[in-house]
């Protein structure tokens, strides 16, 4: 893990809902392009860059909807699955990783809604750059390189979801750990109040 510095309350001024000085909640949004486009791109039938027929007609494609960007250092585009489960509630926040080397998308297989937390940030995310988003279930998303993601943030039991990320030599993952708010980790507002 990467040593995180440590901030203080008022570093947390973005928290929605802050219920006391020992609670910190952060607003879960409603995934859409331009509020993602900072950490990566939408997957979804809406966000194609081009859309038609193929297959005699019986087919639509909906083509280029996200880019794959695995080739530093002789990475390969791999597909793979993840079967996630929900976190005990409330979700807390207390790490985040990055890949350095490649995007990593996330696909649900199941129509599953999943919840997902960002952040901005080269070297280290401040608190006050997290941000939280609520997939509707039809949408994946590709997290760019280097964008610091919360590892995924299941709600349903064993829900799979379809990966497409690097495989290849290089160090691939970076994580860290959170700083604490008043000695309480950072949790996201959901079930949204």
């Amino acid at each position: 893990s990467i040593p995180f510095p440590m901030a203080g309350s008022a570093a947390c001024a973005f928290l929605a809902n802050r219920q006391s000085d020992k609670t910190m909640k952060l607003k879960v949004e409603p995934l859409n392009p331009a509020a993602f486009a900072p950490f990566g791109e939408v997957i979804s039938t809406a966000t194609a860059r081009d859309e038609y027929k193929i297959n005699l007609g019986t087919t639509t494609r909906f083509h280029d909807i996200s880019r794959v960007d695995v080739g530093d250092e002789g990475g390969i585009p791999i597909i793979s699955i993840f079967r996630g489960t929900p976190r005990p509630m409330p979700i807390e926040i207390k790490m985040m990783e990055r890949h350095p080397l490649g995007s990593q998308a996330f696909v649900p297989l199941s129509g599953q809604k999943f919840l997902i937390v960002v952040a901005e940030g080269s070297d280290t995310p401040a608190l006050e750059d997290l941000r939280a988003f609520i997939s509707d279930g039809t949408q994946g998303v590709t997290y760019a390189k280097n964008v610091w993601h919360h590892p995924l943030l299941a709600l349903e039991p064993e829900s799979d979801f379809l990966i497409v990320d690097r495989s290849g030599p290089g160090n691939n993952l970076n994580e860290i750990d959170l700083p604490m708010v008043d000695d309480t980790p950072v949790t996201l507002d959901w079930p949204q109040t």
